[in-house]
């Protein structure tokens, strides 16, 4: 048998991300404010890179024509000299004297000021003059040029443009030939000094602070506004910008577009080409003068999007305030209805689900509420109907106890009433017939003579026998009494039951009690009130058992105001008022005396057998022992009574109108109680 596997622990629950325990405004906010800024940010990298692509665009278009403009305009300078060059290749100027030829080319020099040198060639390519800014004229030096490019190619091509050269190794210089006209042409050759390019290429305005520089078809720069790069012959084919522009490159008639200028910094270039000298003028702006647009658009797209991020992120709070506000009061309010407090009502002004949702917790509180003070009152009713029948069940209990004991003591007197009844019957008899016997001793005695003072002592003992022996049988007699109540007391019936008119029973009892009192005492006089209810009618007792009750109480009660009268209370009138009630399956009799009262010392034992406040040998105890026992035991009643001490004592008895005891064989008395106990 293998031993059972334990289970596997649970696997650990993951925790949830950080983030995920913000509170939901947080939550609210950041998802808010995060779709917010990722649609910001997508709409602002594609307006971003479509506007800069534009810009780009418009730019490189913008530099491209400002380079072609350029172009024009230093092309134009060499169209200005071959133009000025021209005024001496007419075909009548060869038939000029030479004093004339040299006159026009020093004004030529004087309207060129970049030709520093001009010369004729003529038709056999031999120099007939030359007129130099920078050395000694030359008339009919004979030098042949015949052979040269400047010649031939003037020539074949009417105009020639020699390469740059620098003269002394500083400024640029170029040569222009021009054939005349005519027949067997000469040819003009100008030496022309570049410099004079600057003030063309300062004057080409690119921007705020871009310019315009022209290299030769090998890179060599020949004009640029920073006129001393351009005497130290600077070669500039290593830019990356004129890199692609020589011919030959792999991306030639390309703009290398943005690349870093002469300086390091990042330009936007563009570059257009003179075909007749192969010169190549470039234009650069710095970057940020030719993107100023697009940079404009994107700071203004950032700033938009950072001001969109800012309005999403107060909108974002707001709406999650607005929302989570809400919430917190749905929850602070369910957090005191759940600690107790049902009167709480959560009052939401928002217009939506949360409004809703709020007004169906009121309605739940209010049934909850309404639910628990139902339930309250439900609980109060039971509880009062509990201890109701808690009390019932302790009177209940208590009249059992108090019957039980009473009948147990019954029985107890029953035996002990039947042992001391047989020798108290000898006692009684003995006693009577030895009284008889002292009268027939003194009849005997009567005839017998004897001396006066023995006789004298006969009788005085005769007489003191007698006395005694008419005590004996006095008290033997109220001994036999009170066994005959110890046995009446321990009877569970007598007489037979039957309908009985409760108010002539009453009435009947009243009347028996009054005169046996005032025959007893002449003197008596007491006030008695009858308050009879008509509905009482009739009722299944034991009638001589209730009279015997009722002549209990009532004499009790007339005991109790002579009692009361004998202390000599001023104004004081004894009173005993007797009273019947129909209580529907039951009847009720009040017997009430305005006496000494009950203290309650004595009201708790007052129902107990040989109980008795009566001085000794004016009651046996057992009046109200054995009226309790008639009216609880034998009748299923009840018997209750209502005292104040020195003003009033009142009995009530409920009698159910239907017996409730079994009809008893009866047991006839040897001797009808005539003894009615006293107030304890």
């Amino acid at each position: 048998m293998t031993a059972p596997r334990p289970l596997a622990a649970p696997p650990a629950a993951t925790p949830p991300p950080r983030w995920f325990r913000l509170p939901l405004a947080g939550k609210f906010a950041v998802a808010f404010v995060g779709l917010v800024s990722l649609v910001l940010l997508i709409n602002g990298a594609v307006d971003l890179t479509l506007n800069y692509q534009d810009a780009k665009r418009t730019a490189i278009e913008t530099q491209r024509t400002k380079a072609r403009a350029a172009a024009e305009r230093v092309d134009a300078f060499l169209s200005s000299i071959e133009s000025q060059i021209g005024w001496t290749t007419r075909a009548e100027w060869r038939r000029v004297s030479p004093e004339q030829q040299r006159y026009d080319f020093i004004r030529l020099l004087r309207q060129a000021p970049a030709i520093t040198e001009v010369a004729y060639l003529d038709p056999a390519g031999k120099e007939q003059l030359r007129v130099s800014r920078l050395e000694p004229d030359a008339v009919a030096s004979g030098k042949d040029f015949s052979t040269t490019p400047r010649f031939t190619q003037a020539l074949a091509q009417k105009t020639w443009f020699g390469p740059v050269y620098f003269r002394r190794g500083s400024e640029p210089y170029m040569t222009v030939s021009v054939a005349h006209a005519g027949r067997d042409p000469g040819v003009t050759v100008a030496e022309v000094n570049l410099k004079l390019i600057w003030d063309v290429v300062s004057a080409i305005n690119v921007g705020e602070h871009g310019y315009a520089f022209v290299t030769t078809a090998t890179g060599r720069l020949i004009a640029h506004p920073d006129l001393s790069l351009v005497l130290r012959d600077t070669d500039l084919s290593g830019l990356p910008e004129v890199a692609v522009a020589l011919p030959g490159s792999r991306m030639a008639g390309q703009d290398y577009e943005i690349t870093t200028g002469i300086d390091g910094g990042w330009v936007l270039a563009a570059h257009a080409t003179i075909p007749r000298v192969d010169w190549i003028v470039f234009v650069q702006e710095s970057l940020r003068d030719a993107m100023g647009p697009a940079l404009e658009s994107v700071i203004q797209t950032t700033s938009l999007m950072g001001l969109g991020v800012l309005l999403a992120a107060v909108a974002g709070t707001f709406l999650a305030r607005r929302m989570v506000v809400p919430i917190r009061e749905l929850e602070n309010g369910a957090e005191r209805f759940g600690a107790g407090d049902l009167s709480e009502r959560i009052v939401i002004r928002t217009g939506d689900e949360i409004e809703t949702l709020a007004h169906r917790f009121n309605t739940m509180a209010s049934r909850v509420q309404d639910s628990y003070e139902t339930l309250e009152a439900k609980v109060e009713e039971r509880t009062r109907d509990l201890n109701q029948s808690l009390d019932d069940l302790q009177r209940a209990q208590s009249r059992l106890v108090q019957s039980e004991k009473l009948a147990s003591l019954g029985q107890l007197t029953a035996g002990i009433a039947h042992e001391i009844k047989n020798p108290l019957n000898f006692v009684n008899n003995f006693a009577s017939l030895s009284n008889e016997l002292v009268d027939e001793l003194r009849e005997v005695l009567e005839p017998t003579a004897l001396d006066p003072d023995t006789r004298a002592e006969v009788e005085e003992l005769a007489g003191l026998l007698k006395g005694n022996l008419e005590k004996v049988v006095q008290h033997g007699k109220r001994a036999d009494s009170i066994v005959k109540n110890m046995l009446l007391h321990s009877r569970t019936g007598s007489g037979e039951h039957r309908p009985v008119e409760v108010n002539a029973l009453v009435e009947e009892s009243l009347n028996l009690a009054y005169h046996g009192a005032r025959a007893a005492k002449p003197g008596f006089n007491v006030t008695l009130v009858r308050d009879y209810d008509p509905a009482a009618g009739l009722a299944d007792l034991y009638p001589q058992e209730i009279t015997r009750v009722l002549l209990n109480l009532m004499s009790n009660g007339f005991y109790a105001t002579e009692k009361r009268a004998a202390e000599g209370d001023p104004g004081y009138e004894p009173t005993l008022s007797v009273a019947t009630r129909d209580r529907g399956d039951s009847v009720e009799v009040r017997v009430r005396d305005n006496g000494t009262g009950i203290p309650d010392s004595v009201k708790a034992k007052m129902f107990d057998p040989f109980f008795t406040t009566k001085p000794a040998g004016e009651g046996t105890g057992l009046g109200l022992s054995l009226s309790h026992d008639i009216l609880v035991k034998q009748h299923g009643g009840t018997v209750d009574v209502a005292t104040e001490p020195g003003a009033f004592t009142e009995f009530i008895i409920t009698l159910p109108r239907q017996s409730v005891t079994p009809a008893a064989p009866p047991q006839p008395a040897t001797e009808p109680a005539t003894e009615t106990e006293s107030q304890p």
